[in-house]
């Protein structure tokens, strides 16, 4: 064993001290009689020093010369005895596992008798500070290379790897007591009869079941039952599909009659939206955890098929749940997640979310990770699925320990898991639990694995279930009688069948009942919004002249900025003094007066602090003493709520759904994250597709999530102009061809049933009023906002204060307001926009003199498109040719979303013209009353829409 070496563990400096001088005598070894201690044997290679000695040396010049404790290779990790938990069935030479490896340490089968003298490095020994050659390779063999085997000697914290080395090699350190075993018991019969019960009542049925690691459902609540003895009182779950179910029923303690409900076809649901499967759902609760008898609240997040994308969002949660505690530790709230052996090797949002571990900003203190290793990925090899020697090894990152465990000796797995936990409580940190297991049927339940995996199956169908041993271990020790054990699968049995009957009775599907991030006290009763009603966003000048003026200045002593900042500072002291706001100090403005509401502010994303654009600076530098920041925005009131501004690490999908989660926490928030480039947000397209569009329809989950995507061709390049407006707008679901009902509260009422709201600012006071709006709204919709990039600077792109004061607010449409409205029946042209383009608009038409005879209305909201007041505006001018325009770029779909609602909305026999869009593509329409123009050739025509008559499709 590579014990029989053992390296030092106090490296670098440590070392040095411990082992400098050469006639240190580490490793000791003496007979029972009399006699000084003699050094231990070299190794094979001769030389005077002892092999503790050597490799130490060897270290000092070469560290990869020299080997690490590597017991996990040999140890009996699979239930099925078939397969090599790392891939390899090669055995390092180094390691004891037969008498003739002795001659590898210049050692005697006749030297296994004599007696060594402990290091201190080491516990196996427990009270005894010598032992036999042959005692010490049977306690490290029993220690490293039965059903557990430990990965830990990459750790570069000497405290860290003695604490697992004691945790693991103390002698009688995994003796159970006999009430343990029997709460074990019970649970496995719990997860293991659970399965049983749906596989009999519904044979059919998908429901990804857990059997071949039924051990996960005790373990999971080992974790939580050890968390709650140190003090945790709230865990949020992750997993993929495989035993969703089980762990909410037998962890989450979901009724089991809303479970069973979710297997009836005929149900119909109460709530608005699609709805999931039954394998995706979340769920809340709050119990008595009944081995601590402490308070306890589970939450398990719902999760699309992509398995691994609601890694950072369950962090997210996590992260925020922390801070709305004041947990800056983790000491009371803390994350597990589950996944499977394929996924976590080969999805990128795992190493991404191990990379949010330890930074300030994303940190949640250390989270439990347990692998259900089914050594399969649904048809899939371990071979062809991964490089790694095992699936965990992406843990090894962030010097994460990794056990592995034999899912067929539960007793080991709830040691493991014992210790996990506690080292998660003790240092803080991620911990990976591989659960070494199998997959007893294929994929789903209605897969035959025999096609690709048939030795494998045959195996396995020739298994006995852990069930069955470990409770013929228990009865043959005496622990329980078999009348007992019958009698606890008899009960079990009769909760399921009476709760069976009860979800007959059932009428009627509540998705709400299946929520996993409630928000007590933010809706009705009914989980309805208390009012349908959105209050003006604007507020009083002198706050704004408040927060200007912190937002100009550097609210710390001695505090030394960068000489160009302090001319960007007085520039906003200027605009201040002139009551006018550029896009940079709207954004202030509007999080500023949310702090001094209450409203906790957290943006993220990619260079956020300063901002991709040197716009923002909302973190000072001090240039003269390293590391010293100041965040203004954090000096505003004394009673404010705190502002988090945080620069992320170099990632979109696990930042997003680090966001999100977050903002899944608490109503009463503006999480926003900003995209680098707006078309950055293309990879967390998971994340926004499965979660952020469609996770209220789903999961009848609101959230409030901000997407702040610069966007604009400002002369990047084509992978820098455009955030793909198309995308969000083909997958907002307002109906495009339903005649609205113009009622009083039609912006809320339409806002309310939108899955989000799509906005295209053109002032910095829209920018200012969307952003209040958001928190002002009686409900939650994630908001995208296409935000710019050369209106930061834009000399015309600037507001005044009379736009932003009390009684204003937010314009989903601006109105033409110069001579053009003063005489509607005079203008010729309406033309209708959004974003930056407006302001090329008003250049060209003040060029030519046009002020009266062309009109320019802006949408500042796209979707939900405001028919209404489209409407109103087409009607004042009804003279007047309508044209659309936009950006000029082949792909950017605001046409295909646009057409239809205007042809909704106005009547088909007044044309429309869409400047903009490439003329080669044809309408998707149809309407042949529709002309395509290039916004170039409309700007060098001064509008002159004559020019291409006979351009129709």
């Amino acid at each position: 064993m590579s014990q029989l070496r053992l390296l030092p563990s106090r490296l670098g400096a440590q070392a040095l001290r411990l082992l400098a001088p050469r006639d240190v005598q580490v490793f000791n070894w003496c007979s029972r009689s009399t006699g000084p201690p003699a050094t231990f044997p070299s190794s094979k290679h001769g030389g005077g020093s002892s092999y503790m000695e050597e490799m130490y040396f060897a270290w000092l010049e070469n560290p990869q010369s020299v080997h690490k404790i590597r017991g996990h290779h040999v140890a009996q990790l699979d239930p099925l005895g078939i397969l090599d938990a790392d891939l390899d069935s090669f055995v390092p030479s180094d390691l004891i596992t037969t008498i003739d490896k002795l001659a590898f340490y210049d050692l005697r089968e006749a030297d296994l008798d004599k007696e060594f003298q402990l290091p201190t490095t080491t516990f196996i020994g427990g009270s005894e500070h010598t032992l036999s050659l042959r005692e010490i390779i049977r306690r490290l063999e029993s220690t490293y290379c039965q059903h557990i085997g430990l990965e830990f000697m990459f750790i570069n914290d000497v405290e860290q790897c003695q604490w697992i080395r004691q945790k693991f090699e103390t002698p009688g350190v995994m003796q159970f007591s006999s009430e343990e075993k029997r709460t074990l018991l019970a649970r496995l019969v719990r997860s293991m009869r659970f399965e049983d019960f749906l596989a009999r009542k519904w044979s059919s049925e998908k429901r990804f079941g857990l059997e071949g690691c039924e051990v996960m459902i005790p373990a999971l609540k080992t974790i939580i039952d050890k968390s709650s003895e140190m003090g945790i009182e709230n865990v949020i779950l992750g997993m993929p599909h495989r035993g969703r179910l089980n762990v909410l029923a037998n962890v989450i303690r979901k009724d089991l009659e809303q479970i069973f409900c979710q297997f009836d076809p005929k149900l119909e649901a109460a709530d608005e939206g699609s709805g999931d499967v039954k394998y995706h759902l979340g769920m809340y609760h709050e119990r008595i955890n009944r081995v601590t008898n402490r308070n306890i609240t589970l939450s398990l997040v719902a999760n699309p098929s992509h398995l691994e994308a609601v890694d950072p969002v369950v962090q997210g949660k996590t992260k925020a749940e922390q801070f709305y505690r004041g947990d800056a530790q983790g000491r009371k709230v803390m994350s597990i997640l589950v996944h499977g052996d394929a996924a976590f090797a080969g999805q990128g949002v795992v190493y991404e979310t191990f990379h949010l571990s330890d930074l300030p900003s994303y940190t949640t203190n250390g989270t439990v990770h347990v692998v259900v290793n089914n050594q399969i990925g649904f048809t899939t090899d371990p071979r062809m699925a991964r490089s790694s020697p095992y699936p965990t090894d992406v843990a090894r990152v962030v010097n994460a320990p990794i056990f592995h465990v034999n899912a067929d000796d539960p007793e080991a797995v709830m040691y493991v898991c014992s210790v996990a936990a506690e080292w998660r409580n003790t240092f803080n940190k991620d911990v990976v639990v591989d659960l070494v297991c199998y997959r007893r049927r294929g994929h789903n339940e209605m897969d035959e694995p025999m096609f690709t995996q048939p030795l494998m199956y045959k195996q396995i169908h020739r298994q006995v279930p852990v069930l069955k041993k470990y409770a013929d271990k228990l009865i043959a020790e005496g622990t329980v009688t078999l009348q007992e054990f019958e009698e606890e699968i008899a009960k079990y049995d009769r909760i399921c069948e009476e709760a069976y009957g009860r979800s007959k009775d059932k009428k009627i599907l509540h998705i709400k009942h299946w929520l996993d991030s409630p928000w007590p006290g933010f809706f009705n009763v009914d989980g309805e919004p208390k009012s349908m009603t959105c209050p003006a966003t604007g507020i009083p000048e002198d706050v704004l002249t408040h927060i200007g003026d912190v937002a100009s200045s550097v609210p710390l002593e001695d505090f030394k900025i960068h000489t160009g900042l302090s001319r960007i500072l007085r520039g906003r002291a200027d605009m201040i003094k002139k009551r006018t706001v550029d896009w940079a100090l709207a954004e202030y403005m509007a999080f500023g007066s949310l702090l001094k509401e209450g409203i906790h502010v957290r943006l993220s994303g990619q260079d956020v602090e300063r901002g991709t654009f040197s716009h923002r600076h909302h973190v000072l530098h001090d240039q003269e003493v390293d590391r010293r920041t100041c965040v203004p925005m954090n000096h505003l009131w004394p009673d404010q709520a705190p502002y988090t501004v945080c620069n992320s690490s170099l990632s979109e999908y696990g930042v997003l759904g680090f966001e999100l989660g977050y903002a899944m926490a608490s109503p009463n928030a503006l999480v926003l994250w900003e995209a680098q480039f707006g078309d950055f947000h293309n990879t967390a397209q998971c994340i926004i597709d499965q979660f952020i569009s469609t996770g209220q329809a789903k999961w009848v989950r609101h959230n409030g999530i901000v997407l702040l995507l610069p966007h604009g061709m400002e002369g990047m390049g084509p992978e820098h102009s455009s955030a793909r407006p198309e995308r969000f707008l083909q997958m907002s679901n307002d109906d495009s061809d339903a005649y609205p009902a113009f009622t009083e509260d039609f912006e809320v009422c339409q806002l309310y049933d939108c899955n989000w709201i799509v906005v295209n600012c053109s002032t910095p006071a829209s920018y200012f009023h969307v952003l209040r709006r958001q928190i002002l709204l009686p409900f939650r919709k994630p908001l995208i906002i296409f935000t710019p990039k050369s209106l930061l600077r834009h000399p015309e792109a600037k507001s005044s204060f009379d736009q932003m004061v009390s009684g204003t607010s937010f314009q989903r449409v601006i109105p033409e307001d110069g001579a053009a409205a003063r005489a509607p029946e005079q203008v010729q042209r309406l033309i209708f926009c959004t974003g930056k383009v407006y302001y090329d608009l008003v250049k060209e038409r003040s060029s030519q003199g046009l002020e009266e005879q062309v009109a320019i209305t802006r949408l500042e909201q796209i979707s939900p498109f405001p028919f209404d007041l489209i409407k109103q505006e087409a009607e004042k001018y009804r003279g007047a040719e309508l044209v659309w325009c936009q950006e000029e770029h082949k792909n950017m779909g605001y046409y295909d979303y646009i057409s239809p609602r205007f042809m909704t909305i106005l009547s088909r026999a007044r044309p429309i013209w869409y400047v903009g869009r490439d003329p080669a593509a044809a309408p998707a329409t149809g309407n042949r009353n529709t002309h395509l123009v290039s916004l170039k050739k409309f700007l060098d025509t001064a509008f002159n829409l004559q020019a291409f008559e006979g351009k129709t499709f």
